[in-house]
């Protein structure tokens, strides 16, 4: 579980650094230094929501029936696949004028003259991101074929902070990254990703009996599967990590997982490909004055 979590968590760390830096870069050029513990206040709530949205869901779901947390959990799952799939598309579309909004949000926030609205807008932008980090996160983890808690950990940390230093190495100009090749790879990755949640999501669901189909199975190749002890036994449990690769589906999860896959994974590449969808090269968040006001 360590490099599917690690790629999502620098994703998803990764824009929400962007748009830290961002905010800040605005309020300095506009010489509001004075708003920007109040940025840090609304960051620091957008940090507190997605753990608790990931402790609701990891502790909360025990006390229920077998059957009530299979359907929570099918439920979450294919809520989770929505929310990546929009998050995709919305930055391949929007990574343009992104700087532009949140610069336009700033600006009316900041006429009140003590700038409160900077704490709702950087809590909503920055939270957004989170809260559908948490929901992917807990989705690869609950639907991993051979999950630990302190891999996963490690994964998920790994990816925020190598987010955190590409976001710092971009606002300091010290680094000029292709963010469009970036997301393109990362977004091309995630969609495999969700395709393959989508997959667990309807197993969850048949195992309620909210979906039927269990018993029906498109095929076995278990009897395939190398030995644990086999020198490619790692590609298997490193692709039913990333991918939920699954050598005994249903019918209905192979339905599903193509039903999800050829259609947004068709349009995905569509977009990719008109040169009008390409982000520039690290867009310009640092500020004007020199890095060291900042």
């Amino acid at each position: 579980m360590f490099l599917p979590n690690l790629l999502i968590a620098l994703r998803e760390g990764l824009e929400a650094s962007l748009v830290v830096g961002i905010l800040v870069a605005y309020l300095v050029r506009s010489d509001r230094r004075d708003v920007l513990p109040r940025l840090w206040a609304g960051v620091a709530l957008a940090a507190i929501v997605p753990l608790a949205v990931g402790a609701i869901l990891t502790w909360g779901p025990k006390t229920l029936t077998f059957q009530a947390q299979e359907i929570l959990g099918g439920t979450l799952s294919l809520l989770a696949v929505a929310l990546t799939t929009s998050m995709i598309f919305w930055m391949s579309k929007n990574a343009r004028e992104l700087k532009q909004k949140l610069e336009s949000g700033l600006e009316k926030a900041l006429r009140d003259g003590r700038g409160w609205g900077v704490v709702v807008i950087a809590a909503v932008a920055v939270g957004r991101e989170g809260v559908e980090t948490a929901l992917i996160l807990w989705a690869t983890v609950k639907s991993s074929v051979a999950s630990s808690t302190w891999v996963t950990t490690a994964g998920i940390l790994t990816g925020f902070a190598v987010a955190i230093v590409l976001g710092v190495l971009i606002y300091r100009g010290a680094l000029r990254l292709n963010l469009g090749t970036f997301f393109t790879w990362t977004g091309g990755l995630l969609i495999l990703v969700a395709a393959g949640i989508t997959a667990y999501g309807i197993g969850d669901l048949q195992e309620a009996g909210v979906l039927p189909g269990l018993n029906d199975r498109a095929w076995d190749l278990s009897a395939a599967l190398p030995a644990p002890s086999s020198p490619i036994y790692w590609l298997y449990v490193l692709l039913g990590a990333m991918f939920q690769l699954n050598v005994n589906p249903t019918v209905l999860q192979v339905v599903g997982w193509f039903l999800y896959l050829v259609p947004v994974g068709t349009l995905f590449v569509v977009r990719t490909r008109s040169p009008r969808k390409h982000a520039p090269v690290s867009p310009a968040v640092a500020p004007a004055a020199g890095p060291a006001d900042a």
